[in-house]
């Protein structure tokens, strides 16, 4: 049975934080934050909220827009977070579970990436289903960053935003998923990290990073697919920055194809690519479309979605 993405629908926090006054604050400027690293406004999750809350809102919101979609119906739940909720156990799935009233058949269990982990979930879920013969599963992402950031940190309390993504993954998709490509460096894995609660990042190292090895894995997966880069509609890659965005696009022939919206959300981890899908793909008529995660690990991965 050939499954992929049926819908998309998310959750973002309406609080949060104005990214240029707290740039002045740090000594940025407005034309810095706007154009390399891109957010103007940061999300926040309320001080009520953990991360299965933000998940169970995503799960709402495709419940209202989707009348084809039940929540019974639904056999697999995986939830894509480094940042689950209290002590990380039990599994934030679990609660989702519980909180959202899913059935007690549902098979549900976290998949511990950030950045690639939409796409690596994607594949994790479509091979689960396929094994399993089940026929509607839900790809959750949340990885609320404000719990581990320190506001003082300019690197990273001017990148992050909170939201939450629920793709309903199941037969006679309007997406199909195709082939993909992934690739792992521990070796960069003190580029990103927790240290007793607290998460650090080093920009440059990151940078350099994406923007070796995820133009690099893109023109291979062309390649594997047998399409030109005019082939491919969009390109929807993870919003790690503004300039992180434009670096990639520079080493293809049709730059303009590379969707960058980050502005009214920051970085949302693992939430970046379904936030762009729902809102560029799923009502256009694109037919390839290039999705590339990267981060964490380093971890990054990339695939082909078509019609």
């Amino acid at each position: 049975m050939e499954v992929g993405i049926k819908d998309i629908a998310s959750y973002i926090p309406s609080e949060g934080i104005d990214n240029i006054e707290q740039g002045l604050k740090f000594g940025e400027s407005r034309e810095f934050v706007e154009s390399k690293l891109g957010p103007y406004f940061l999300p926040r999750k309320f001080t009520d909220q953990d991360c299965s809350d933000l998940c169970v809102a995503a799960i709402e919101n495709l419940v209202s827009k989707n009348e084809n979609f039940n929540k019974n119906d639904v056999q697999l739940v995986v939830v894509v977070t480094q940042n689950g909720d209290e002590e990380k156990l039990p599994h934030t799935a679990a609660l989702v579970q519980k909180k959202a009233g899913l059935p007690k058949s549902v098979a549900a269990f976290d998949l511990s990436l950030g950045c690639s982990g939409y796409v690596h979930g994607l594949y994790a879920v479509k091979g689960f289903m396929q094994a399993a013969g089940l026929e509607n599963a839900l790809l959750i992402t949340s990885d609320p960053y404000s719990k581990i950031i320190d506001p003082n940190d300019r690197t990273t309390a001017m990148l992050f935003g909170d939201a939450a993504t629920a793709t309903w993954i199941g037969a006679q998709p309007k997406f199909k998923i195709g082939s993909a490509l992934f690739g792992t460096d521990g070796h960069g894995a003190d580029a990103l990290r927790v240290k007793d609660g607290v998460f650090s990042m080093n920009g440059r190292q990151v940078f350099n990073f994406a923007s070796i090895n995820v133009p690099k894995q893109i023109k291979e997966l062309l390649v594997k697919s047998d399409y030109d880069e005019s082939d491919v509609d969009a390109y929807i890659l993870h919003q790690g920055s503004a300039a992180i965005i434009d670096a990639i696009a520079k080493r293809f022939s049709k730059p303009e194809r590379f969707i960058k919206n980050i502005g009214a959300t920051g970085n949302t981890v693992s939430s970046s690519i379904p936030l762009l899908i729902e809102q560029y793909a799923m009502n256009s008529d694109w037919n390839k479309i290039v999705l590339s995660g990267f981060g964490v690990g380093l971890s990054w991965s990339s695939a082909v979605i078509y019609k």
